[in-house]
């Protein structure tokens, strides 16, 4: 997988984390949804995001390999 695909995926597991913490726990946790948000929202204008940063520090590939890749 590549950095875009698990950067949707955490994403979009922690919106829904939040969102059941949210309305179960404490109506507080609303606003850690609004933060993942506004973050996907402005990476859309600059095309980074701390995620992306960290995930890429962790070695995940930018890219998928292509067939041509492929020995």
């Amino acid at each position: 997988m590549t950095i875009d695909r698990y950067l949707r995926l955490i994403a979009g597991a922690i919106v829904m984390a939040t969102v059941a913490l949210g309305h179960f726990v404490n109506p507080w946790w609303f606003a850690f949804t609004a933060f993942v948000g506004l973050n996907l929202f402005q990476s859309a204008f600059t095309n980074w995001c701390p995620m992306m940063t960290m995930l890429a520090r962790m070695g995940v590939p930018a890219t998928a390999p292509t067939s041509c890749d492929k020995p």
